[in-house]
């Protein structure tokens, strides 16, 4: 037999004797095969973001707009755009035209909510209302009453219907764009499979009356001749009528669902930031853990050696029984992950990160991806891991079983102080950034400091023990002495217990706080650059013109102010801003009454912000040499490239800046075409918010507030972003959590035969574990520091670029960080012990272990 398959049996032999260390390794490889996979899934969905159609799931193509921008500096990278991209009417008569297409069938959409009581029901679609004409793109068939011939007809959908109890004749109540009518319902329509979004199909005449942007339409449902294929048809639409999206199969749901284009960059960070901190967090897990475990077989080992086992046998029955518990993990991990892959993007979308109709995408590439990388890992962890014990002299390894050294080898002393180093480098690097980009270079600080800690961790357990040993024995009393012994003893079992603890902390409390603080600072800035007393809220799509002209008439009201948002790019001279757009503010233009902008104009004047104009951030214009008076292009949400000239210049904040347009120009560059909120300025708050409640009783879905409902609007936009970062940092402390416990337990059941012997020299069983609760409470204690002062190296620094000095954020998030931590490390403690304990004294002495 060769050696190498005497090397193989020996290996795979030996695993069944070290079931706790095996199993320990298996659950470290298992978990992160199936988070890295899940990442991957997350890619991969972001990628090919496949939304099934529904609405327009008879039409074999839907052509659209624009897809997105193209950034001039990469024009291989596309921006997805934040509205509808609409087309002009004649594009379908061009459309029409290419050969092959049987039907082009034009559809538009617009704000329509069906009223209960006056009211709409909370959370109701808004873009609801087409031509009946587009109902042939859903399959639509009616099943009662007849088409809406006439202005005043509507059919609904069969469910929306029978939820209200409808039928066909019966009179209904709707907010169309704001506004509320009443319409007589001519028939029921049953799509041919399910839609969930609600439909209103309105007579042609009616569809072009509340169509909110004329002489457009959305999209275009195309069916082609018969015989003609869909995929080839495409691709001469594409040729003969260019700058449009030609969509065929699951493509189709993305011109349909607005919301899913914009969620690929979400889910790409999701999956991105995740998978790159699950990479170096497992890393660091697998390392420890089979380190700790090789570091326990070290006297086997010696032995191997003092036998006649060459160095590279020895190396390699350590690659090979780890390699060997990896393969194993790694195929679980499969099915892990396609779990945890679903988990993670259904709590996404429940968490409003990715729309509902986002359908996952997850499949071989994805699982490939994700066990190679396990693999590879593994085997990096177990190669190193083993190089040391396979070259260590056999008299030389059995002192070291017995005294494991606290110091560790040059080559990760270097290691540490360079990760230390770019851990200071990033954070002060991060204080001169603005304050929406600081996030990204400051996070990696916590991943760099987290593995300087995991080299240099037996130095630091040595040197905490050496240095507050007193303090702990006169603290936990006389159990505290030979815990402090142990601990100082046992420094690199420890220090494989401490790199996770100090990773969950550091992610846990950089992560939350880093975000709270940037999130504070984003609405403040952006709240602050507007002044109200009253904010009116619409839910049924916006305001309509009767109700802004109400609004201006109300007692006490001295100015009002639609309010726009979205988001877009300045073109030309291109502001370099890429796939992060600057924030667009749409107002009314200045009057005698005053403004609702409570930013300073530095130059020029807003009383001009009318037409085609704008009013940038001085230091965005500066940046781009922009004057007063300058004519500049600008790519707004819908794709439509507008000449402005700058009106004005002002002194917005540098790190969360907006581009204010007039709110007409920018509500014609919206999706729905309608300003959602409206602010309004007075002499005494309290009268005016109670003179516009009695006015709004009247109007469907709106609702009033003062000030406070400014920020509040902001904040709901911001905390889809803070989602990811709460979301990434409670998987990371999952994991560090399972594998603090993982290598806890085999740190303490490696342990049988020296509690043995604590109880022969007559310790009792309380004794013992009071022992390894001080042991534990040092090491989580340790690892809690050093973890919060890793975090202070991305928060601090955050909290430095939005102008202030403290980070914010809710203290609970400490106080809960702290008592997860004991709760990881005490409970494991308690049940390794009970387990390492439950033979009697003599047959533990008896067993193999330290």
């Amino acid at each position: 037999m060769s050696s190498r398959r005497v090397v193989l049996a020996l290996a795979l032999s030996s695993l069944r004797y070290r079931a706790a260390a095996s199993l320990a390794s298996f659950v470290a490889i298992l978990a992160g095969c199936g988070l890295l996979i899940a990442c991957a899934g997350l890619f991969e969905t972001a990628i090919v973001l496949k939304a099934a159609p529904e609405r327009l799931s008879a039409a074999p193509l839907v052509v659209g707009g624009s897809a997105g921008f193209k950034l001039p500096d990469e024009e291989s990278q596309v921006v997805p755009y934040a509205e509808r991209a609409v087309l002009p009417e004649d594009q379908v008569a061009k459309i029409s035209a290419v050969q092959g297409v049987g039907q082009a069938v034009p559809d538009v959409s617009f704000a329509t909510v069906l009223l209960h009581d006056g009211a709409p029901e909370p959370g109701a679609s808004v873009l609801s209302g087409h031509g009946w004409d587009s109902a042939s793109l859903g399959g639509y068939q009616l099943t009662e009453g007849a088409a809406p011939n006439t202005p005043g007809q509507v059919v609904l959908d069969s469910a929306t219907a029978s939820a209200a109890g409808l039928h066909a004749g019966s009179a209904v109540d709707l907010a169309v764009n704001g506004q509320r009518q009443s319409f007589q319902i001519s028939g029921v329509a049953q799509p041919s499979q399910t839609v969930r979004a609600p439909a209103f199909f309105f007579s042609v005449a009616d569809a072009q009356r509340f169509n909110a942007h004329p002489g457009t339409v959305g999209l275009v449902g195309v069916f082609p001749a018969d015989g003609v294929d869909a995929a080839d048809l495409a691709g001469k639409i594409s040729e003969q009528v260019p700058s449009l999206t030609v969509l065929t199969g699951d493509d189709r749901g993305s011109a349909e669902f607005v919301g899913v284009g914009g969620s690929q960059l979400p889910l790409i960070l999701l999956a991105a930031v995740f998978g790159g901190m699950v990479l170096v967090v497992m890393a660091l897990v697998v390392s420890a853990t089979i380190s700790l475990t090789v570091r326990q077989r070290q006297q086997e080992l010696a032995l191997l050696r003092a036998t006649g086992a060459t160095p590279k046998q020895v190396h390699r029955m350590v690659v090979m029984e780890t390699m060997a518990v990896g393969a194993l993990a790694a195929v679980c991990g499969a099915f892990l992950g396609s779990l945890l892959g679903n988990w993670i993007f259904s709590t996404s979308g429940s968490l409003g990160i990715v729309p509902d109709e986002l359908a996952f995408t997850q499949d071989i590439i994805a699982f490939a991806a994700g066990i190679v990388a396990t693999l590879a890992i593994t085997f990096g962890a177990a190669w190193f891991a083993a190089l040391a014990a396979s070259r260590a002299r056999p008299i030389q390894a059995l002192a070291e079983a017995a005294i494991p050294g606290a110091k560790v080898n040059a080559v990760r002393r270097m290691g540490a102080l360079i990760c230390g180093a770019a851990t200071v480098l990033l954070a002060s690097t991060t204080v001169f950034m603005p304050a929406d980009s600081a996030a990204a270079i400051g996070g990696p600080a916590l991943l760099t400091g987290a593995i300087g800690v995991a080299l240099l961790g037996p130095e630091i357990i040595a040197w905490v023990v050496d240095r507050f040993g007193p303090f702990v024995r006169r603290v936990a009393g006389r159990d505290a002495t030979l815990a402090v012994v142990n601990t100082r003893a046992r420094a690199v079992a420890f220090a494989a217990v401490l790199t996770p603890i100090t990773l969950a902390t550091a992610v846990a409390l950089g992560n939350v706080y880093s975000e709270t603080t940037a999130q504070k600072a984003q609405v403040s800035a952006y709240a602050g650059q507007l002044q109200a007393d009253a904010v009116l809220t619409s839910a049924a799509g916006g305001f309509s013109p009767d109700e802004l002209a109400r609004i201006r008439s109300t007692p006490g009201v001295s100015t009002s102010s639609p309010l726009v948002t979205s988001s877009g790019w300045i073109e030309d001279p291109y502001d370099g801003n890429g796939s992060d757009p600057l924030r667009l503010l749409g107002v009314a233009p200045q009057d005698q009454g005053g403004t609702v902008l409570a930013t300073e104009v530095t130059e020029g004047s807003l009383t001009a912000l009318r037409g085609d104009s704008v009013a940038l951030p001085a230091s965005v214009a500066d940046d781009l040499e922009i004057k007063v008076g300058a004519k500049i292009k600008m790519r707004l949400g819908d794709g439509a490239q507008v000449p402005v000239t700058v009106v004005a210049l002002l002194d917005s904040p540098s790190s969360y800046a907006s581009m204010v347009l007039p709110a007409d120009l920018l509500a014609a560059h919206t999706t729905s075409g309608l300003a959602s909120q409206v602010l309004v300025r007075g002499g005494d708050a309290g009268a005016i918010v109670s003179a516009l409640s009695d006015r709004a009783k009247d109007w469907p879905g709106v609702t009033v507030g003062d000030d406070s409902a400014l920020a509040a609007s902001f904040q709901a936009s911001a905390d889809v972003e803070a989602l990811i970062n709460y979301l990434l940092a409670v998987l990371a402390i999952a994991y560090a959590a399972i594998a603090a416990v993982n290598t806890l337990s085999v740190a303490v059941l490696a342990r049988r035969r020296e509690f043995g012997a604590q109880r022969l020299a007559g310790a009792d069983r309380g004794q013992v574990k009071r022992m390894l609760f001080v042991e534990g409470g040092i090491v989580a204690v340790t690892g809690l520091v050093l973890g919060i002062v890793i975090s202070l190296f991305t928060v601090v620094p955050m909290a430095l670029t939005t102008g202030e000095i403290i980070p914010s954020g809710p203290v609970w998030v400490f106080l809960a960080v702290v008592l997860a931590i004991f709760l990881i490390v005490w409970p494991a403690t308690a049940l390794s012990a009970r387990l390492a304990m439950r033979r009697n004294a003599i047959e533990a002495v008896k067993m193999p272990g330290q």
